[in-house]
């Protein structure tokens, strides 16, 4: 679910709090957009697939960080956090459900598309669905890194994240009977 993304992109720019601090907010930020970022293709396309490259984000994500590394900034930073959680939340969404309206099921055998194999990934569904618990149980437990080490903005982020988290965790189930109608 897209708190976990937004979790694990702001956890991406912890390391920056030891190295390079002033940098530290930038990064967070670009992990949260570059988190949040694949899940756009719900609106655009197939979902997993317009905008989820499990192996094109690394290319542009290794070399970025080797930039940032040598030469930091706020550009050189935010470019490299933002493509590495893009690249990170395309693989997790391989090791969750299908993209369907009822993930439980089990049904779909579609968990992220890879561009250059031009196939699809089945998925390894070792979190059953977005939005169950061990979800969110996983987005609490990345979380409590920058909840405890970023201060403001990151810090209240998360905290919204996680709130929006516990309440979709809590409606996940009774989703496809609201939204179900409008996509038939």
């Amino acid at each position: 679910m897209a708190p976990t993304h937004v979790a694990v992109g702001a956890s991406l720019a912890l390391p920056l709090l030891a190295v390079a601090p002033e940098l530290a907010v930038v990064g967070a930020l670009a992990g949260i957009a570059g988190g949040v970022f694949p899940d756009l293709d719900l609106f655009t396309g197939k979902h997993r697939k317009t905008l989820h490259f499990p192996v094109l984000y690394w290319i542009v994500a290794v070399p970025a960080s080797g930039i940032a590394a040598f030469f930091p900034s706020p550009a050189t930073v935010a470019v490299a956090v933002f493509f590495l959680s893009a690249a990170v939340h395309s693989v997790l969404d391989w090791f969750g459900a299908g993209d369907e309206l009822k993930p439980w099921e089990g049904t779909s055998r579609e968990g992220v598309y890879v561009h250059v194999i031009g196939r699809w990934l089945e998925p390894k569904r070792w979190i059953r669905y977005d939005g169950s618990p061990e979800d969110l149980a996983l987005s609490a437990g990345v979380a409590a890194p920058g909840l405890l080490l970023y201060g403001t903005p990151i810090r209240e982020l998360l905290v919204g994240a996680l709130f929006v988290g516990v309440v979709y965790a809590v409606i996940r189930r009774r989703v496809p009977r609201y939204v179900g109608p409008y996509l038939e």
